[in-house]
């Protein structure tokens, strides 16, 4: 699955109950914590100290936690409070019935508030068997580590947010902006057909029509 250094090894359980008892999160994400999570693992920790890379300009530490579900699928606002709590970048591993899938988000300080991250999109690989997730460390350093598992992970996605640039290779966050203003347009897209197929007054069924072309022009713009 993660052929990592000994050295980075951690392997200490974290009780659930610490990201949902003295933090002021709704009852509905305290249930979904206690529903869907059998145990949280912190199973490594890549960090210049912990193996033979170089310390990171933005990412000073790369966690990876193992969390076994209940379930095959997991609500992705417990992946965005576990984030929010631990102040560095996390490659998550969620393990169901011998399958794994995993998670990584584009984590990045606040310019604003000091120790405080933002998560954007979040990624995701496909369930498969723990031989399957095929996640190389590459890197010099831990900026670089944390990137490629990103890329690695993404994927497609993040491919084709490169494509109609004319370059071979863009800046990570460039690709991440990218992307998320794709998923954006085709969610406001599928919104718009569906709206369309509902519509039964001609006159607003051409209006939306017309945004649906705008819409549908800038998306390929982009692919």
């Amino acid at each position: 699955m993660l052929e990592l250094p000994s050295s980075t090894a951690f392997n200490r359980r974290i009780p659930k109950q610490k990201f949902y008892e003295n933090l002021s999160v709704t009852p509905e994400i305290k249930r979904i914590f206690i529903e869907q999570i059998s145990v949280i693992y912190w199973r490594n920790k890549i960090a210049a100290t912990t193996m033979n890379i170089g310390a990171g300009e933005n990412v000073t530490e790369l966690e990876v936690f193992e969390l076994r579900l209940n379930q095959q699928g997991l609500d992705t606002r417990v992946l965005q409070l576990i984030d929010r709590e631990i102040p560095y970048h996390i490659l998550f591993l969620l393990s169901f019935n011998g399958l794994y899938q995993a998670w990584i988000g584009y984590k990045e300080q606040s310019h604003t508030k000091q120790g405080v991250f933002k998560v954007n999109s979040y990624y995701h690989t496909d369930w498969v068997k723990p031989d399957q997730l095929n996640l190389k460390l590459d890197g010099l350093n831990v900026d670089a580590v944390y990137d490629n598992f990103i890329r690695q992970i993404a994927g497609e996605r993040l491919l084709s947010a490169i494509e109609n640039t004319g370059k071979t290779t863009i800046d990570l966050k460039e690709a991440i902006e990218r992307d998320e203003k794709r998923q954006k347009l085709m969610n406001q897209i599928a919104v718009l057909e569906t709206k369309i197929n509902r519509e039964k007054q001609f006159n607003i069924r051409v209006q939306l029509n017309g945004e649906l072309k705008k819409l549908k022009q800038e998306l390929s713009q982009l692919k």
